[in-house]
């Protein structure tokens, strides 16, 4: 391990990459254009993969196939885990105990317990830990949480992200469903962006699920859809599913409505164009459309609705980018992330709950922390 402890800004963090596949070839990306990163390796489950990285990159990083040989051999600062959700608990407690900073993508693990574990390990070790939420790096997402937040309380959020994947995109769905359901794996993004939203304690979470195919171990599922609801009164519900039954129709929903009026994303194109297996049309916006829901004299409404065109949005590696900005930015200026941390945690609690709530039928009562609102 190098004595780097808080780097100025002309030291570059050398940083190992693990996993390559759609985020952690993104994130090597962004890692080689930013000047204040070296990359010092690249882990991957097979020699292939790690070549295919390395054309992309057109580089010669050293290839590993073991985890904790390339964290022994590279001595990194800083390491980049965007592996499977079940292998996250193990790398990151290991990447912190050789006193690295990390970046993991989300969810932070696959269990509340073990998020917990990383942020207690974080803490302990004095290092810098950022979750894969990239939906808070999104200027158009940004705009429309706050716009969500001038429309009154309670709030009704109605989200989802459906997949009707085939080929390679359902093969890694398949391997991700077999350790977290896709309610799990992408559900912490939107609950996230809905506790922003409310500023509130979620308090209570429903969840139902459904096994559409027979090509998933025993006991998993590849649809589910939660229902949490706020101490303010605000309730929300997100549904995700995946594989090559699903449909096409309304993969996307993004819409918030208070009593003032409501607020939408609307993703035109990638929703007539199929597009719902494509990572660059989950974080796409196109526009947000916003409804006034006053009425004049007549009975009539007051006002318009609104469009707000977002042109000039980052893609998606565009935001992985912008997610490695944050992270060195931590790491360089010393950044309090214990805010951050604790919203990991607590949309894992959230998404959990709706996993346990559809495997015993009844609605848990979550404790959170009191508030979100940071």
């Amino acid at each position: 391990m190098s004595d780097l402890d808080q780097p100025s800004p002309m030291k570059q963090v050398r940083i190992l990459c693990v996993g390559a596949g759609n985020m952690g070839r993104s994130h090597a990306l962004a890692y080689q254009m930013i000047d204040g990163f070296e990359i010092v390796g690249v882990c991957t489950r097979s020699k292939e993969s790690g070549a295919k990285l390395n054309a992309e990159l057109g580089a010669d990083y050293p290839t590993f196939q073991d985890f904790d040989v390339a964290l022994r051999e590279t001595q990194p600062d800083a390491v980049c885990v965007s592996t499977w959700p079940d292998t996250h608990a193990r790398f990151v407690t290991a990447a912190l105990d050789a006193g690295c900073h990390v970046f993991v993508e989300k969810p932070l693990a696959d269990s509340v317990e073990a998020a917990e574990e990383i942020v207690s390990k974080a803490l302990e070790t004095d290092r810098k830990v950022v979750v894969g939420y990239i939906l808070r790096h999104h200027p158009s997402w940004n705009r429309f949480i706050e716009i969500a937040q001038t429309l009154g309380k309670p709030l009704v959020m109605r989200m989802n992200l459906n997949q009707s994947s085939s080929g390679s995109t359902w093969e890694t769905h398949k391997q991700l469903m077999s350790t977290v359901s896709p309610i799990v794996d992408c559900g912490v993004h939107y609950v996230d962006v809905m506790c922003q939203m409310t500023g509130s304690r979620p308090v209570r979470v429903s969840g139902i699920g459904a096994r559409l195919t027979d090509e998933l171990p025993e006991g998993m599922i590849n649809y589910g859809q939660l229902q949490v609801t706020f101490e303010d009164g605000s309730v929300g519900w997100y549904e995700a599913g995946w594989g090559p039954m699903m449909s096409e129709t309304a993969f996307f929903v993004k819409d918030v409505v208070g009593p003032k009026g409501a607020v939408s994303i609307v993703a035109e194109s990638a929703s007539s164009t199929g597009q719902s297996d494509n990572v660059d049309a989950h974080t796409k916006t196109e526009s947000i459309r916003l409804h006034h829901g006053a009425l004049n004299s007549a009975g009539k409404f007051a006002e318009p609705d609104e469009w707000i065109r977002l042109d000039d949005e980052p893609d998606h590696d565009g935001l992985c980018l912008r997610e490695q900005q944050f992270f060195l930015d931590a790491i360089v200026n010393g950044n309090d992330l214990t805010d951050h941390l604790e919203d990991a945690v607590n949309s894992m609690k959230i998404v959990a709950a709706a996993d346990e709530s559809f495997r015993t039928g009844k609605t848990v009562e979550l404790q959170t922390s009191e508030t979100v609102d940071h």
